[in-house]
């Protein structure tokens, strides 16, 4: 910080990024109210704990290799460049920046909201799986999506230099994505393999309905995950920067600017998130006939589809947008449902996946020509680009990868728990020893009130 100038924008930077964290966190408080509600009362601890410990795990191994990889493998490796070690190295963690480091007051902030981008794609697939899968699979599936697979696609699709952004003029600034659409398709991948929960299918195939627990705890938890995607889309922005510098212009531009680093406005990002939640949640109710859940849901549903351009849209436009969104997100979700006995427990597939490859295919034809980056010869936004950038996404980083490590663990018997145990409910254990300790401690009071009479 060798003036003013720099000084503040850098304390102001470090305490921008901060503040996003704590509310980010929110998301996550959200998905284990969300999960909870949503599941059987025999299945609550379980619930809770599988999301719960996703978080020491996932930030474990992404201080270890899932940062790296974003600043590592921007050119694919191989289709641009080769690794970027000279970038990776101050992020590695035996770099000294990534600790306490007085000539270093940003990366611990802008890793940490990264690692909170990390929990959510882990959450998003733990609410799809919930009531049938073990611990030990469902960890493991979390530390491949939140520490490797999504920031792959990250240091593709959303570092300003990444191949995609180059190559196929890829644009997704909020995320439709880098993370919802990925994290939809690794949980379809995963769901294709568990199969449905006992009872969910009748003999003739349809479908019968699992309602949630607590609706009451499930529309609080959706409330709190629209309170920390607030935080995620400011977290998504660089507050300040010096575009002149960055365009190579000698005059100084400072700006907030979005992902890729094009400027973009707080004011311009809050019109079109509220406008997004407001399509949603009218589509939702519209076609679910006032389904509490799928009108929840499909605010959330409405926001995703429209994250991708909602730097650029105009508020009216990411309202449509959210309303097509939901609409086919809702469709796809119960053909897939009658088509392939897909069991997805929360609807996060459909929510986060298909409403988010959607909004990647919409973005491109709505903002067909426009800069995808302020660097020179980048590929405009385009639909092709866009396309082939959501099949990426959702298919090659996030379906396939989701059915190739479930059918590893299923076929070592770790993926899914016994039937007898799903029957009884997963948190049987833990209630036969509650009602044992219960038992002794009301035999021991009555032993002493024996003793006092």
């Amino acid at each position: 910080m060798d003036n003013e100038l720099s000084s503040l924008t850098t304390i102001f930077t470090e305490f921008y990024y901060w503040v996003t964290i704590p509310l980010m966190f929110l998301i996550h408080v959200g998905f284990c109210m969300y999960e909870v509600g949503v599941s059987r009362r025999k299945n609550h601890m379980h619930t809770l704990m599988k999301n719960t410990m996703l978080i020491p795990l996932v930030t474990i191994t992404f201080f270890f290799f899932g940062w790296w990889i974003y600043w590592g493998w921007p050119n694919g490796p191989g289709i641009t460049g080769g690794v970027e070690w000279e970038a990776g190295a101050p992020n590695a963690p035996w770099a000294e920046t990534m600790g306490p480091h007085l000539g270093d007051r940003i990366t611990g902030v802008f890793w940490a909201a990264f690692l909170l981008f990390s929990w959510t794609a882990a959450s998003i697939v733990s609410g799809s799986v919930i009531e049938r899968i073990t611990n030990a699979a469902f960890w493991i599936l979390a530390v491949a999506i939140g520490s490797f697979f999504w920031i792959i696609d990250a240091a593709w699709g959303w570092h300003y230099a990444g191949w995609m952004v180059q190559k196929l003029g890829y644009h997704d600034a909020y995320a439709s994505g880098v993370i919802h659409a990925i994290a939809g398709g690794f949980g379809l991948g995963v769901l294709f393999v568990l199969g449905p929960r006992i009872g969910r299918f009748r003999a003739d195939g349809t479908a019968r309905n699992i309602n949630p627990r607590n609706p009451w705890l499930v529309a609080i938890g959706l409330f709190l995950i629209y309170t920390g995607f607030w935080g995620f889309y400011v977290a998504c922005n660089v507050p300040i920067i010096d575009m002149g510098a960055e365009v190579g212009d000698e005059a100084a531009f400072f700006t907030a600017t979005n992902i890729y680093l094009g400027p973009t406005t707080l004011s311009g990002i809050t019109f079109n998130f509220l406008m997004s939640l407001a399509g949603g949640l009218l589509a939702g109710y519209w076609i679910s006939k006032g389904d509490a859940f799928w009108t929840y849901s499909s605010g959330l549903a409405g926001i995703i589809t429209a994250s991708a351009g909602n730097d650029l849209y105009h508020p009216i436009q990411a309202t449509i947008i959210a309303v097509i969104g939901v609409i086919c997100a809702y469709k796809m979700h119960f053909w897939m449902e009658r088509k392939f006995k897909i069991d997805d427990a929360v609807g996060a597939v459909a929510v986060h996946g298909y409403a988010g490859f959607v909004g990647l295919v919409i973005c491109g034809f709505v903002l067909w020509g426009y800069p995808s980056s302020p660097y020179e010869g980048y590929a405009a936004i385009n639909p092709l680009g866009q396309f082939v950038g959501a099949l990426i996404m959702f298919g090659l980083l996030g379906f396939l990868p989701g059915w190739v490590i479930a059918k590893i663990l299923h076929g070592m018997g770790m993926l899914r728990i016994p039937p007898e145990v799903e029957i009884v409910g997963l948190d049987s254990l833990e209630h036969e020893v509650y009602d044992a300790e219960a038992a002794e401690i009301e035999q021991a009071e009555a032993d002493v009130a024996k003793t006092l009479n």
